[in-house]
């Protein structure tokens, strides 16, 4: 198998230079577009990427462009979304390494067959799964976290030994031409590619997979458009992620870690908490210990906070200010100057159900808070909404999380905190129902971009035995088969497939 192809000399000080410079990358067109996947197959098909050693380069390769451009990242996050530097290593680079690191770790085991359990009628023969790479995928990021959405789902492709086509959100322009300068450098060139170009187009033009992170109405066109073709996809979207908080919980902890996850990246974020449902009892001091936190956060002026960000583009900004100013009662924030696309942090009080705010998704940094009587009601009020990609519970009684966690229905679940199972590497992630299908991180990430390919490695011995099942159908041979179906349901199935 041959090496991977660098670059030219040329097309590397080309793309160099542009990094250097910031000149703006070009709009990837169709007819390029088919291109690309065109190459991207070609190569697949000559077997480039089945090899282990190819993998875990390209895995390190991208461990490396995320070492050596720390800060051009965190300066085209900074254009893009105001986001600080802390956000940006931690929440998205960070990530991305921590899934690389974890499936070069794990290679060679993940591809390895996985053997089944044997029985009669197997005895001398292998049963057993080989995961194989699915061929070209398509995936598409989104703008609320436009590194970790693009290169996470990545890593899984290239350990599953796949080719790759890579969609950045446009919303985050800085970022995506980031992506489309510098993978070029470290990947190889005819199986990674990053493209500027309308998604629902592409994916027309027939991938092998298709893995999109973004909002419901967009997901819902592309899996439209994926199923033209037949094309299998893993949907991660958006939804109202509710957050009960009980009367039976530490107050000043679990306000502090509401308001980081709700206000980090400006509330732009698919897993945080959309919405709190509180015990009568507690509101009005939960109300106060999150305003102490976000000032103890950001300051008396979040705007003047360099820990704080910014709304993407005046499209969200605008869309969260008309909800926020329809609905409820400010009782924290509400600040907005369009010039900046700032919108202070901000908690909502008497809030209903009927409010706009409750009835589209929340892309802002605005946290409504509800009132609920029990428990029993706040679970009737999330059973009552579509299935929600996360579900928070706050509550030191473990008999309250246990109710929360086996009677609601969610993509993921956490207590006493939020956002950190949607991180970690040994939990897969993803949504149910109206937030999705098809989940990802570290192995789960592997086996989304293969297929598990059913094997059985029969030897012609035993014909004595098996001629049973060949014509002329005899009564005789039918009364031996179904004696030996009989055996089989006490005995694990010795004698299905003679």
């Amino acid at each position: 198998m041959s090496s991977p192809l660098s670059p030219s000399p040329h097309r590397w000080f080309t793309a160099l230079r542009r990094t250097r410079l910031g000149e703006p990358c070009l709009k990837t067109y169709p007819l390029e577009c088919e291109g690309l996947l065109r190459r991207a197959r070609v190569t697949f098909q000559a077997g480039r990427t089945l090899k282990e050693s190819f993998r875990v380069a390209q895995l390190e390769a991208v461990v490396r462009m995320l070492e050596e451009h720390e800060c051009d990242f965190v300066d085209a996050l900074g254009k893009d979304l105001h986001k600080p530097r802390f956000e940006a290593v931690v929440s998205e680079l960070i990530l991305v390494k921590n899934e690389a690191l974890y499936a070069i770790n794990n290679l060679k085991k993940w591809m390895q067959p996985q053997h089944v359990e044997r029985n009669l009628s197997t005895t001398l023969d292998e049963c057993l799964m080989v995961s194989e790479p699915l061929g070209v995928v398509f995936i598409v990021g989104t703008w609320c976290s436009p590194v970790e959405t693009c290169l996470v789902p990545l890593v899984g492709a290239i350990a599953a030994g796949n080719c790759a086509i890579i969609s950045p959100s446009e919303c985050t322009a800085h970022t995506a031409e980031l992506l489309h300068r510098l993978i070029p450098l470290y990947l190889d060139n005819e199986c990674f590619h990053v493209i500027l170009a309308g998604t629902r187009e592409v994916v027309e033009l027939k991938f092998d997979h298709v893995f999109f992170t973004g909002n419901r109405s967009e997901g819902t066109r592309i899996a439209q458009a994926a199923a033209r073709t037949l094309t299998p996809v893993t949907l991660i979207l958006g939804g109202k992620n509710p957050c009960y908080v009980d009367q039976d919980c530490d107050i000043a902890t679990t306000a502090q870690r509401i308001a980081w996850a709700r206000f980090h990246n400006a509330g732009q974020s698919l897993v945080a908490p959309f919405y709190i449902l509180c015990h009568t009892t507690v509101t009005a001091r939960l109300v106060q210990a999150l305003k102490c936190c976000l000032t103890q956060f950001y300051g008396c002026d979040p705007r003047e906070s360099s820990s704080y960000g910014r709304m993407v583009n005046l499209d969200i900004f605008n869309r969260t200010k008309d909800m926020l100013w329809r609905s409820g009662k400010v009782a924290v924030g509400g600040q907005v100057i369009e010039a900046e696309k700032y919108i202070a942090p901000t908690i909502l009080t008497e809030v209903t159900e009927s409010n706009p705010i409750m009835q589209e998704d929340i892309f802002g940094p605005v946290l409504p808070v509800l009132t609920v009587n029990n428990v029993d009601e706040a679970i009737a009020f999330i059973n009552k909404q579509e299935k929600p990609l996360c579900v928070y519970a706050y509550s030191s009684n473990s008999k309250v999380i246990t109710r929360l966690m086996s009677e609601t229905s969610s993509g993921s679940f956490c207590s006493n905190d939020s956002i950190l199972q949607s991180l970690m590497v040994a939990l897969p992630f993803g949504g149910v129902g109206a937030s999705g299908m098809g989940s990802y991180h570290g192995r789960y990430s592997f086996d989304t971009f293969s297929h598990r390919k059913s094997c059985l490695l029969r030897s012609t011995r035993f014909e004595c035995v098996t001629y049973l099942r060949y014509p002329p159908y005899e009564d005789h041979n039918l009364s031996l088969m179904t004696w030996a179906s009989t055996l089989s349901q006490k005995s694990q199935g010795w004698c299905h497939i003679l």
